[in-house]
């Protein structure tokens, strides 16, 4: 039977410890070598916590490892170089998102997203901006969700 351990572990940073070593410890497996595989796959994400697969066969101790990616608040996070979010969104804001940088989360996120377009999933993003108090190409990213929708971004957005 093969087992399956979902974890959220700082990218490019697991340990032994808990979630994992108290997890994997009972199957019999190296650890270190899964931390070691997994910190690899990880390293991109560097600063945040990303969501870890780990699908274990106990019998042959092979092991195989599904990254996620981090949450789209995360991601926002990190490219603004900021801690977290606003605590209070409708009040004060954190930063400005361009278009670019949203596209690019956008792009990131693709395979994690329903959206099937790329301007779906822009407006994602920007929905996620929102409620973290971030203002998107300088104007609340509200007002900036209703202009894409009108299609005045459509030449970025094409792709």
């Amino acid at each position: 039977m093969v087992e399956k351990l979902n974890v959220l572990v700082d990218g490019g940073k697991a340990t032994p410890g808990p979630p994992l070593g108290p997890a994997l410890g009972p199957l019999g497996l190296n650890i270190v070598e899964i931390i070691k595989a997994i910190n690899d796959k990880t390293k991109s994400f560097e600063g945040m916590k990303v969501p870890v697969t780990l699908i274990v066969d106990p019998k042959s101790k092979a092991f195989t490892i599904e990254v996620g990616t981090p949450p789209t608040s995360a991601l926002i996070a990190k490219e603004l170089k900021i801690e977290k979010g606003s605590g209070d969104a409708g009040k004060t804001r954190v930063g400005n998102l361009s278009l670019a940088q949203a596209i690019k989360i956008a792009n990131m996120k693709a395979d994690a997203m329903q959206a099937k377009t790329l301007k779906a999933r822009v407006l994602e993003v920007v929905g996620t901006c929102v409620s973290n108090g971030v203002t998107v190409e300088g104007k609340p990213a509200k007002e900036c969700s209703k202009e894409i929708q009108a299609g005045r971004y459509d030449k970025q957005l094409a792709g």
